[in-house]
């Protein structure tokens, strides 16, 4: 039997804007607000540190402005033990920054991105380190949205056909519609996605993209190309299919606390397995294990469970995991991040 298909081992690298974050501390609406916290917000960056934290070589290929926020935010993703000594400093252009609106029925996002140091990103970014060491190049769609040039490196990065390329790629679909206003999202980012390696999207992602009535069989037939599609069922179960078939693997009940970034903490948790050569089951696992380490925290990015809780999590039969509920946090509810 042949064995299934893996990235090789090596270090990951992930290419897209982080931005400085501001939000209301304590959390309440914006505008009655006298406190606001500072913090980091980056899908790429995001999964670089959670690589990281699963002992994973990981490095974030961006631009910051030579400005307070950006120094910050460098220093913040480098606090985590990711290579940012690639990461481009602009004169020029600004960090890129959001804010954060809390509010009842959830909480809004103020984008001030526009003109930014990592909107001028440009397929050139690709030539040489570090990628021509990198075992896997991570995308999302949410760099393609940014600027013409950004659309350009993404493009360019999934033009080589996948067997021809030096390393794999990943690419999280990562829908953001207030970054797509003309409308092309949906045909830009299936196209993208569909020359991918590996493919994360959630399935009500895929339904707001492609149709209302799509099902994970229905997404695959939209995306045969990737060698590994990930659809993450929202607070249900995430399926990995393969070229050996479907496997899924139920969320795991926890308290949620914000629900920002947990998408980004699964992608790194899967990709995490799937590059110690793990099984399609454990890979998943390891998602949703990384994934409840940000719903339990306020911010993107929170601790990992200790190795040896992962190892026995890991490892429960499966009709253990599907009735785990985490004992330090009763009341919980079964989750997956959006």
């Amino acid at each position: 039997m042949t064995a299934p298909w893996r990235p090789a081992p090596g270090r990951v690298v992930c290419v897209g804007e982080t931005m400085a974050a501001l939000a209301p501390d304590p959390p309440r609406p914006l505008a009655g607000a006298d406190a606001l916290r500072l913090s980091t917000a980056g899908a790429e960056s995001n999964v670089a540190m959670y690589l990281a934290d699963h002992g994973i070589p990981a490095v974030w290929l961006s631009a910051v402005g030579d400005d307070p926020l950006g120094h910050r935010v460098r220093a913040a993703v480098a606090a985590a033990g990711v290579d940012v000594g690639h990461v481009l400093v602009d004169p020029l252009r600004p960090t890129g920054l959001l804010v954060k609106d809390p509010g009842p029925a959830g909480t809004r996002v103020h984008y001030y991105r526009a003109g930014s140091a990592a909107s001028a990103l440009h397929p050139g970014l690709l030539d040489g380190e570090p990628l021509r060491s990198a075992a896997l190049l991570h995308l999302t769609g949410i760099t393609p949205a940014l600027s013409p040039s950004c659309r350009d490196l993404v493009t360019g990065a999934l033009a080589t056909p996948a067997g021809e390329r030096p390393y794999a790629i990943s690419f999280d679909v990562n829908h953001r519609a207030a970054l797509w206003p003309d409308g092309t999202a949906p045909g830009v980012l299936r196209a993208l996605a569909d020359r991918a390696d590996i493919v994360l999207v959630g399935l009500d992602e895929a339904q707001q993209l492609w149709g209302a009535d799509l099902t994970v069989a229905a997404v695959r037939d939209l995306l045969p190309g990737p060698r590994i599609l990930v659809v993450k069922d929202g607070a249900r179960a995430a399926t990995a299919v393969t070229a050996d078939g479907a496997c899924t693997v139920p969320a795991l009940r926890t308290r949620v606390v914000e629900p920002v970034g947990a998408g980004d903490a699964f992608a790194a948790g899967f990709l995490a397995g799937l590059l110690r050569g793990g099984s399609t089951v454990r890979a998943l696992r390891l998602g949703h294990l990384t994934a409840v380490s940000a719903l339990q925290v306020t911010g993107d990015h929170g601790p990992l469970p200790d190795p040896a809780r992962t190892e026995r999590l890991l490892g429960l039969a499966d009709a253990d995991w599907e009735r785990y509920e985490d004992p330090d946090r009763p009341d919980v509810d079964r989750v997956f991040g959006q």
